[in-house]
């Protein structure tokens, strides 16, 4: 398993220099899926390239809180393995972001898949610029 985990992440940095995220089609789009974006089950899909972390943060950077307030995030770490086609190593791991903006009382987490891609949309409580 380790060395499942090293190859991956050897692999996404390499893959990290090129790509983007999908975010010119839905910068207007909100989720009105509770669950969308904060579970491991319901994760925001910022992949379908090779952009990986990059993909990451050019979404996070697009979010901002409800009333424009700038939205700050750290990665806390990587979880819940699944499989995927969209990865090289024919699997893959969840990024987990804590994310929150000035004024918000709590930091929320954000499950973030870099593999796969999905129609990008803003969590409940965030919007995008």
């Amino acid at each position: 398993m380790k060395n499942f985990l090293l190859s991956t992440f050897t692999c996404v940095l390499l893959a990290s220099c090129s790509s983007s995220a999908n975010l010119s089609d839905s910068s207007t789009n909100q989720s009105t899926d509770s669950t969308y974006g904060f579970t491991e089950k319901k994760p925001i899909k910022v992949g379908g390239g090779e952009g990986g972390p990059l993909s990451e943060r050019k979404y996070l950077n697009s979010l901002i809180g409800p009333n424009g307030e700038s939205v700050t995030f750290n990665r806390i770490g990587s979880c819940c393995f699944f499989k995927s086609s969209s990865s090289p190593m024919g699997g893959g791991l969840l990024d987990k972001f804590a994310v929150t903006y000035e004024g918000k009382k709590d930091t929320v987490v954000l499950y973030l898949n870099m593999y796969e891609k999905g129609k990008l949309l803003a969590p409940v409580g965030f919007k995008m610029k």
